[in-house]
């Protein structure tokens, strides 16, 4: 399969046409939704790869549901479908962070195309920010083994790299990681 997707629209029609041109190309249709608040509910279920939702739906429209979706991250993309193309819409879509924007009827040359983007580019942002939350995790665990350095230098009277010896012993003895130790060192001195 090339992509777990969820069709948010309020037409009947709409949502089986758009089953059927994803199907047909090889996407997973995980679900659907008629409104904003089922959208949110499947979102939070399956965490698809592209969720493809009108704009304007009754009880809870595309565009907050959307807003919610990519903040909470329930949804790795959303590509944004409507009857009518207006700039004030257009723009709320893109500070959510939509990667489309489409105007009905579609035309399934430019949809899946539209699609395979919008599937490859929410697994691109998705990885960059694993990425970022893996490097400042470990930017983090840096900072507090030099903490737990400093804090042995100064008990001990000793240098930098005696200290991160001591650290990693403490480490290979105990069988737990330095991070450990280090946090251990750092509570115990506060």
């Amino acid at each position: 399969m090339n992509g777990d997707i969820i069709i948010v629209d309020d037409e009947p029609l709409t949502r089986v046409d758009l089953r059927e041109m994803l199907e047909i190309a090889g996407y997973n249709v995980v679900g659907e939704a008629t409104d904003g608040f089922e959208a949110i509910e499947l979102c939070k279920k399956h965490q698809p790869d592209l969720v493809i939702m009108d704009v304007q739906m009754p009880i809870l429209d595309g565009l907050s549901a959307g807003k919610k979706i990519m903040s909470e991250k329930m949804a790795k993309a959303i590509l944004m479908l409507t009857a009518f193309s207006d700039e004030t819409n257009r723009k709320k879509a893109l500070e959510f962070g939509a990667v489309g924007y489409l105007v009905k009827p579609l035309d399934e040359k430019s949809f899946i195309p539209m699609v395979e983007m919008g599937v490859a580019k929410g697994k691109e942002v998705d990885k960059l920010q694993n990425d970022v939350t893996k490097l400042s995790e470990k930017l983090e665990n840096r900072k507090t083994i030099e903490k737990a350095k400093g804090i042995i230098m100064k008990a001990n009277g000793i240098n930098e790299e005696t200290a991160y010896q001591q650290i990693r012993k403490l480490s290979m003895d105990k069988r737990c990681p330095m991070i450990e130790v280090a946090e251990m060192i750092v509570i115990a001195h506060d």
